[in-house]
């Protein structure tokens, strides 16, 4: 695939959205969506130490929604109404998917990754070995890191528009406990653990007060942080109340193995999991 001949057909077609009335554009918009599913692209990258997010391909995303017609699908007794494949071929991928994980056509699934019952939506990347536990969601374009562990009921946030939004990155090996919530461009970095019912938005609050002056973090969490909801003081017209954010309370030990330590590094720290 020529991406720069691709990115500037995309960009042309995204100016003129007459364009996609003809059968040639509708093919390049598919051959993205092909190479998304099949990890040939990806909406978001690693770069230089950091991430770079391919605009290009969100709107390709967009693109591919007007050009899907509405169709029946039916699986046994269950009926559905929707413009979007789903992802076949488990099997062949090397993929394992426990009734009923759903995943869309557009993600890109990694060899060993174990869908319990899920749903992951289209543009979204999970890493090789990764676990999406059951009833937790990957919205578009969410990037997954290998080895992660997405418990029961984790939220992680889609997006599509603006197309320069950041999706949501969770990097390899991290643990995000159950009920966790991580949405709007959120980058949780390598081996970090989320307790239970932490919530990350763009602007929360994120403290580290593992030591005597507290570090205020917003958007990101540290490598190999312990994360536990929390709350600080916030003054408003009708007084003072309580206001959500998130307390790094210490870092993973890199001697302690990673399997066994995923649950471990929060009662180390004497908080309940």
């Amino acid at each position: 695939m020529d991406i720069q001949k691709f990115k500037s057909e995309i960009e042309e077609i995204w100016e003129n959205r007459t364009l996609l009335t003809k059968p040639e554009n509708k093919e390049k918009i598919e051959e993205v969506i092909e190479a998304l599913d099949k990890g040939e692209l990806r909406v978001a990258e690693p770069f230089e130490g950091g991430w770079k997010v391919n605009e290009w391909i969100k709107k390709a995303v967009i693109l591919y929604f007007p050009i899907r017609e509405m169709e029946v699908i039916e699986v046994g007794p269950f009926e559905f109404h929707d413009k979007m494949k789903l992802k076949r071929n488990y099997k062949e991928l090397g993929i394992r998917v426990v009734p009923h994980a759903i995943a869309r056509y557009g993600s890109f699934i990694e060899k060993g990754v174990i869908l319990m019952p899920s749903y992951t939506n289209i543009g979204a990347y999970v890493g090789e070995g990764t676990m999406v536990d059951t009833w937790a969601t990957v919205g578009s374009c969410a990037q997954i890191g290998k080895g992660v562990h997405l418990s029961g009921g984790v939220g992680i946030g889609g997006v599509l528009e603006p197309v320069q939004a950041a999706p949501v990155i969770i990097e390899d090996n991290c643990f995000i406990g159950s009920r966790c919530i991580v949405v709007e461009g959120v980058r949780v970095g390598k081996e970090a653990v989320l307790g239970a019912n932490v919530v990350l938005t763009a602007s929360t609050k994120i403290i580290d007060v593992s030591s005597a002056i507290p570090q205020e973090y917003k958007g990101f969490v540290p490598e190999r942080s312990v994360v536990i909801p929390g709350s600080y003081t916030k003054q408003f017209p009708a007084g003072e109340y309580q206001v959500p954010c998130a307390l790094i309370i210490g870092k993973r030990k890199e001697s302690t193995d990673k399997k066994t330590s995923l649950n471990d590094a929060l009662r180390e720290h004497q908080v309940a999991v």
